[in-house]
């Protein structure tokens, strides 16, 4: 039987991930707890993000942002620039891998299993089935398939 072209089969197949770096780097930001435009950067971070890779060549997509913390001088807060346009806050995957996920078990009807594979064998990201479960039961119920409608 022909493998079919990016399908991913065991270990030897997995391509390396395609590597995007992004920024979200800023001298100054406004604190979002007092709102002033006081608060200066302290340090730089990354963070890593996992997205829906090239379905045609089979590579995944990582997504490295480099991002500022910073400290409000008036009311002492700390925290992040705002990277919400990219992933949820404390997550590892991005808001297209969450609704592709979800697209596959709410709308289109798949097991958790069966949309799990896809996304690794087309998209070369890898969710873990629990995660699958979680984001399909937050974001709506499964719908079940009719007897004799295919």
């Amino acid at each position: 039987m022909p493998k079919r072209f990016g399908s991913r089969d065991s270990i030897a197949d997995i391509d390396r991930p395609r590597i995007v770096r992004r920024s979200r780097n800023y001298r100054r930001r406004r604190c979002p707890r007092c709102g002033r435009y006081r608060a200066y950067r302290v340090r730089q971070a990354q963070r890593t993000l996992h997205d829906l890779g090239d379905p045609v060549t089979g590579r995944g997509r990582r997504i490295h942002v480099t991002y500022s913390q910073h400290r409000c001088r008036g009311c002492g807060a700390y925290f992040n620039a705002d990277m919400n346009d990219l992933a949820p806050p404390k997550c590892h995957y991005t808001h297209r891998v969450m609704a592709m996920a979800v697209r596959l078990v709410v709308e289109d009807g798949f097991s958790y299993y069966n949309a799990w594979w896809r996304l690794w064998s087309e998209y070369g990201v890898f969710v873990p089935l629990a995660t699958l479960q979680n984001w399909a039961e937050a974001k709506g119920k499964k719908r079940r398939r009719r007897r004799g409608v295919s």
